[in-house]
């Protein structure tokens, strides 16, 4: 009996373990006692990653994979730090701060891919981690898991280009208009041709039978163009008719039988179209197909998000009555030929800030006479095509959240901007006006435009560097024969504006240095110059575009004093804090016995050296400048430790020759007074909360102002000051200018300055009106010396 017993107890056990093996496939383990394996890695390349959800910043969210063709999910289940650490790896940050369970930035849809992963934080890939597998799951879009990524990117990393919308990107991915006429393949921008998406090895054509202009808009804002136009399809019935006939008639001629050969009195052929614009609509003439119907609304931004009705059988098949769609765009006026850039008009009541390139950055609305910017609650696709077309760029590639192209200043003029995608701008969508409450400018948002391509980064290119983001400058010069070679740049005058062009040419975000020497980057066997003189103003979108010597005038052409860049992803940007400067400022009549070390320091007018020193005193303008960085990198001296100098009389290094201008201004511009501010010392004073300090100047720290703080220079220190001795009562502009000559890189150097309308009557000063240089519209900047000002300072 009780060997019976044990028998029954047994195969009960086996049952127990035989019977769930059985059903593994179609009932998933209990959830109390998961069993993760190992998995057969896939390979990271073959997966994407993006963060959605809402609300959320650039650098955190729901974290979504992309797998067999559909995007998906992962659970929360054992979701630890260690496994966020890989995920925002692979969204090309550098680490992660935090993740978030329970579905915190909102439920996806699709699948769950992932559940109970665990990683031990070193994996490449996600895929490699152990969990259930790809798509075995017990839990539900409420246990969705998250990440909070640190926000700096990985060396080298390019960011993706996914179209946060659902697209079948197995049919179509890439899109292109392809010139028929010979003529406009030479042309760029490449404005009219074929529509072609990719197939395949090649490319495939769609069929025009129910093309819209909807469907041509949408096209065009992929290309990097505002607006479609109508096309002459006479002409490319025509040209497409004559194609065939030539192509009928060389096919006789091939079966033909052979001939007598032909006396040499028999006619020429006639003169019709060229042989090469025949060539090319033939090959037209072998069209693929693809894509049978398409039904865009017009506010797409990309031809796959559109209906589209696919051939699934022979590709070749033919487009009855029809023909390949062809599209015609308007350009935006950077992009125009010089006659039609006269007609083409763009917004004056928005703009963008900050972007490393034409066609991207911080968006700022006028609003009466200020600028401000949008909060990015509710920012999307659509509203971000809106501002990218009213512009003169094509439909929104990205709509990015969390102040991804810096902070703005000033009000946020509007939140929860919802467009349709059809409005001509940005004020005719529906939004809410701005409280105090609602938003800050951490929450400032930014697009990417789609652009069109104008080939400029195949004519320029950098070598040598530890990355692809240094190097000596290369360009390609046309010869006097027509022969194409690459020389080099002669350094002498070059300098950050013209690196930052080089940087924006080749899409490597912002100049980090313009370097005149290059001799440790000696990898090429290019040792010509063949430009000199470069000066540009740093808008250009390529060199070519930049003022230069007619012919070469370089005093050192050897190649070791060629022109490099140093390029870098972000970028600082310091603004000075206006409102503290029209408060602080004041005049104080000082005692020349007091300014030895100020004059040794140059911060007197020239006329303090004919002084009876140590008697009688100097009269200065005094004030504090609070100077943020509001950028996306820290602001550092371009000059190592190795260089600064020492001036002992305040005991302090400076890192910097000039880090500031202090003028005075009369109302037409002319300077009366002057100032400067060498670096006594940068360092962060204060910073914002959640932020630490960085660099601090005490025991030759380092000196720098991290992103998020600021430094002061009282209104009491040395050299904080105009000397304005000399200047005579009346009206008068107090001019501040930070980083005046560029030697630190920023990602926006039109808010460097700052401007205060003065009025001085010989015994006290009116400072009233202070404001950065462009926060103001052109009308009201025109206004600006007109306004009296209120605030009384009297003379200490």
């Amino acid at each position: 009996m009780e060997q019976s017993h044990r028998l029954r107890h047994i195969v009960v056990l086996l049952l127990n373990v035989w019977i769930p093996s059985c059903f593994a496939q179609t009932t998933p383990p209990v959830r109390t006692s998961p069993t993760p394996t190992s998995q057969t890695p896939e390979r990271p390349e073959n997966l994407k990653f993006r963060l959605s959800g809402f609300p959320r910043k650039h650098n955190e969210g729901r974290i979504e994979v992309f797998y067999k063709g559909e995007w998906g999910t992962i659970c929360d289940d054992d979701f630890s730090l260690a496994n966020a650490h890989v995920l925002c790896r692979q969204l090309g940050f550098v680490s992660a701060t935090g993740w978030t369970h329970s579905a915190m930035y909102g439920k996806g849809t699709g699948k769950i891919w992932l559940d109970n992963v665990q990683c031990s934080g070193s994996e490449r890939s996600i895929s490699v981690c152990k969990s259930r597998g790809w798509g075995n799951s017990d839990c539900t879009h409420d246990e969705d898991a998250g990440v909070i990524c640190k926000d700096e990117r990985l060396p080298g990393y390019v960011e993706s280009n996914v179209i946060e919308v659902q697209v079948d990107e197995n049919k179509v991915e890439e899109v292109r208009l392809r010139p028929v006429v010979a003529m406009s393949t030479k042309r760029l921008p490449i404005t009219e041709g074929v529509v072609e998406v990719k197939y395949k090895d090649g490319w495939a054509q769609i069929c025009d039978n129910g093309w819209t202009p909807r469907n041509s808009r949408v096209v065009c804002g992929m290309m990097g163009f505002p607006n479609e136009r109508k096309v002459n399809k006479n002409f490319y019935k025509h040209l497409r008719k004559r194609s065939a006939e030539s192509k009928v008639k060389v096919t006789a001629a091939r079966q033909k039988p052979k001939a007598k050969a032909i006396p040499k009195t028999s006619s020429k052929p006639k003169p019709g179209k060229s042989a090469a614009a025949k060539r090319l609509y033939a090959e037209r003439q072998k069209n693929h197909f693809l894509v049978h119907s398409v039904v865009c609304l017009g506010t797409e931004v990309h031809l796959g998000a559109c209906p589209l009705d696919f051939n699934y059988g022979n590709a070749t098949e033919s487009c009855p009555g029809g023909m390949p769609a062809v599209v015609s765009c308007v350009p935006g006026p950077l992009y125009a030929q010089n006659i039609q850039r006269k007609k083409l008009k763009i917004s004056t009541s928005i703009r963008l800030k900050g972007g490393a390139k034409h066609g991207e950055g911080r968006v700022e609305v006028l609003k009466g006479s200020e600028w401000g910017t949008v909060c990015d609650d509710l920012w999307n696709l659509l509203s971000a095509s809106v501002v990218c077309r009213d512009l003169g760029f094509g439909s929104a590639k990205e709509a990015l959240t969390g102040a991804r192209m810096g902070q703005g200043l000033g009000h946020i003029h509007m939140n929860k901007v919802q467009c349709t995608g059809h409005e001509r701008s940005l004020w005719n969508c529906g939004y809410k006006n701005i409280s105090s409450d609602d938003c800050k400018h951490t929450e400032d948002a930014s697009v990417r435009c789609n652009v069109p391509d104008m080939g400029y980064e195949k004519t320029v290119r950098i070598l040598g560097g530890r990355s692809r983001y240094e190097g000596r400058v290369e360009v390609l010069h046309l010869e006097t024969n027509g022969t194409l070679r690459w020389g080099l740049i002669c350094g002498e005058g070059w300098g950050t504006e013209e690196a930052m062009v080089v940087c924006r040419q080749l899409g490597l975000g912002y100049a980090n240095h313009g370097l005149q020497e290059t001799w440790y980057w000696d990898s090429s066997n290019v040792t010509e110059m063949v430009m000199s003189g470069v000066k540009c103003t740093g808008d250009e979108m390529s060199l070519s575009q930049c003022q230069h010597h007619k012919t070469i005038n370089c005093q050192k052409a050897t190649a070791r004093f060629s022109a490099g860049v140093i390029c870098s992803e972000t970028a600082s940007d310091l603004v000075l804090n206006a409102s503290l400067v029209q408060q602080t400022t004041y005049i104080e009549d000082r005692p020349l016995h007091m300014l030895y070390c100020a004059a040794e320091e140059d911060c007197l007018s020239k006329s303090a050296s004919q002084a009876n020193w140590p008697y009688g005193h100097r009269r200065l303008l005094r004030f504090s400048s609070q100077i943020h960085n509001i950028g996306r990198a820290d602001f550092r001296p371009k000059a190592g430790r190795h260089s600064w100098v020492w001036h002992a009389c305040h005991g302090h290094y400076h890192s910097m020759d000039i880090f500031t201008h202090y003028d005075l201004l009369s109302a037409n511009g002319t300077k009366v007074a002057e100032g400067h501010k060498a670096s006594f010392c940068l360092e962060d004073v204060d910073c914002e909360e959640g932020v630490s300090k960085r660099y601090e100047c005490a025991n030759f720290g380092e000196q720098g102002i991290t992103v998020g703080c600021w430094d002061l220079y009282r209104h009491d220190i040395d050299c904080q000051w105009i000397d304005i001795t000399d200047v005579k009562p009346g009206n008068y502009i107090l001019q501040v200018v930070i980083n005046p000559n560029y030697e630190v890189s920023e990602s926006d150097f039109t808010n460097n300055a700052m401007k205060c309308n003065c009025k001085y009557d010989g015994h006290r000063i009116w400072v009233h009106n202070c404001h950065i240089g462009d926060a103001f519209s052109e009308e009201a900047e025109r206004r600006f010396e007109k306004y009296p000002g209120q605030l009384n300072n009297q003379i200490s």
